[in-house]
């Protein structure tokens, strides 16, 4: 390599050594922000195959806002879930696709002139459900069970070249071990980030005990937490740092409620990007936002960090 030969991007695992990186915000509240309509079960993951163009666009407004890192539309995406809009197997397996190009694409027109990562989401079984039962979990399937639903999606994320897998909002650690079953072998790191309730999972489980599953998965390069209220981040950062020694990522929510039933958000926001410093104190290295965190916050954690 010469000196006038430009040096290989880091990957996000040694981005995370050498100092915090930047996530985005709530997919779903930038493309509502934007007009549309998201009140079907697929969720964001429906405009993958109507206007793939707006989740360009929201990815390109977070990377705009300091973003470092995008998260996919493909929470909602499985087999199962397109299979009930008609949708078959190899049409469902190409939107998956798309969801990582998408987020590529958007890398591309960002011109940002730093590194930018592109991680493909894995949402809980429960997200397929629509009901609210990732809030939950307990849904009543073995441990192998749960790893045949993920492990074909997860191939066919991994295959179209994310940085990493976002194995994201998981409300049980009974789910989590699936999880990081479904992932060896793939070639693609991972991280494994719970939705929790205090100190504990959805399902009830200690985080203790919950973060303690991947502190030797080889494939797991960060553990946390996400779509929770911002006030039970800092405890778990602190956990989860302890028991697996590994780099911790952290996105709450606004503070905000999801009404399952009414499909609507209720209460108001705690969020404060004055909140970053005590998470990044405590230990993430991977922070931004979920559910109703837009990219004017982002900007804020983004100038926060930078500090740091």
């Amino acid at each position: 390599m010469t000196s006038d030969t430009p040096k290989p991007a880091p990957s996000l695992a040694e981005a995370l050594a050498a100092g915090p990186v930047v996530l985005d915000g709530g997919m779903s509240n930038q493309l509502e922000s934007a007009g549309h309509d998201l009140s079907d079960e697929l969720w964001s993951a429906r405009l993958l195959a109507e206007q793939p163009e707006a989740v360009r666009d929201a990815h390109l407004a977070y990377y705009e806002a300091g973003a470092d890192v995008a998260i996919t539309a493909s929470y909602q995406a499985t087999f199962e879930g397109f299979a009930k809009r008609g949708i078959g197997h190899e049409q469902a397996a190409e939107l998956m696709a798309l969801s990582v190009e998408s987020a590529r694409e958007a890398t591309r027109r960002a011109e940002a002139g730093r590194p930018l990562w592109v991680a493909a989401s894995a949402g809980p079984y429960g997200a397929m459900l629509a009901d609210g039962s990732e809030y939950r979990g307990r849904y009543g399937l073995t441990v192998a069970e749960l790893e045949r639903f993920h492990r074909p999606r997860l191939e066919v994320l991994a295959a179209a070249g994310p940085d990493v897998l976002a194995l994201e909002t998981v409300p049980d650690a009974d789910e989590a071990a699936a999880l990081l079953r479904a992932v060896r072998g793939l070639g693609v790191p991972a991280w494994l980030s719970y939705t929790v309730a205090g100190d504990r999972t959805r399902a009830g489980q200690p985080l203790e005990e919950a973060f303690a599953l991947a502190a030797d998965a080889e494939e797991v390069i960060a553990v946390g937490v996400n779509c929770c209220a911002p006030e039970d981040a800092a405890a778990a950062i602190g956990t989860a740092a302890r028991v697996t020694g590994k780099p911790v990522v952290v996105y709450p929510n606004s503070g905000e409620a999801w009404d399952a039933d009414a499909r609507t958000w209720t209460g108001r926001s705690t969020f404060t990007t004055e909140q970053v410093n005590a998470w990044h104190a405590s230990g993430a290295r991977l922070i931004g936002g979920c559910c109703r965190v837009g990219p004017e916050a982002i900007e804020g954690i983004a100038r926060t960090l930078a500090g740091v």
